[in-house]
């Protein structure tokens, strides 16, 4: 019990701030990402409790906490599905540093002007928008929905490697994975963890409503590193599972994906943030 108190005391110490300052929320997140992760994701301190400690502060965050009001979805539902599906996701940044990632939901075209440090952003999108199905190489991230509802799709891989190559010309390798997580959240939820080899580290978001999502990453993508952002399109089991073992599970539960190059649709603007500052 010493040891435990002496390992998290400052985690603790940040943690209880949020019932006793008026610190905005989004400075101690700052804090205790800070705290919590080295410059290599999370620290040989971030035990399954400060993990839990971060979850617990990210759960009560709300938009009004990073400066946003919460989208009107009749006024969205206005637009008509095929002006919804033209709409821009918006992109706000609000902090960097090294370490790790405070954002809303991932996207590589913004991540090549920051990929040398961690980096707090905002992304809001409309409803039927798509982030696809992209993962997070060597990564833990943590994923609150702030307010609308966002359907996620999401895989890890199978180990030990399962990989089929096509016969037909001009057909990609594709690599076996099993799905982890196919629901719809809907804001207040809880925050969801997942890590770099589990808990659906590739995944696909799509906007049920208008929403955002507001995710922190450790570390943060940086291709230099081998941490750079791959799309993927994912196939029935069926369509290769010729001579392919399952160890649990039904066929329905398995998926083949296939690198793809960053889709052209994928409709992005940057915005303003307006909410309170990050003090470093």
């Amino acid at each position: 019990m010493v040891f435990l108190q002496k390992q998290f005391y400052p985690l603790c110490i940040i943690f209880q701030m949020t019932m006793n300052t008026t610190s905005p929320k989004v400075q101690l997140l700052y804090d205790l990402c800070k705290t919590t992760f080295s410059n290599s994701g999370l620290s040989s301190s971030a035990s399954s409790q400060s993990i839990q400690i971060l979850c617990s502060l990210l759960d009560t965050f709300t938009p009004a906490d990073v400066g946003l009001k919460e989208e009107n979805p009749i006024d969205d539902e206005g637009h008509g599905r095929v002006a919804r599906c033209t709409q821009p996701i918006t992109y706000l940044h609000i902090h960097e540093c090294d370490g790790f990632t405070v954002q809303y939901l991932p996207f590589q075209a913004f991540y090549a002007s920051f990929d040398r440090v961690h980096k707090m952003c905002i992304f809001c999108f409309p409803t039927s928008s798509v982030i696809p199905l992209h993962d997070h190489p060597e990564m833990t991230v943590f994923s609150k929905v702030l307010y609308g509802s966002l359907h996620v799709k999401s895989y890890d891989w199978i180990e030990p490697t399962c990989i089929r190559e096509s016969t037909e010309p001009g057909c990609p390798q594709v690599r076996l994975a099993r799905l982890v997580m196919d629901k719809v959240f809907t804001a207040p939820c809880r925050t969801s963890v997942l890590y770099p080899k589990s808990g659906g580290n590739l995944h696909c978001f799509t906007a049920v409503s208008p929403c955002a999502v507001l995710d922190v990453l450790a570390p943060p993508y940086r291709e230099d590193l081998g941490r750079k952002c791959t799309y993927y399109i994912d196939y029935p089991f069926s369509t290769s599972g010729n001579g392919a073992q399952i160890s649990n599970g039904k066929e329905e539960d398995y998926a083949w994906l296939a690198e793809t190059e960053t889709p052209d649709d994928l409709y992005m603007q940057p915005g303003v943030y307006v909410g309170p500052p990050i003090e470093v």
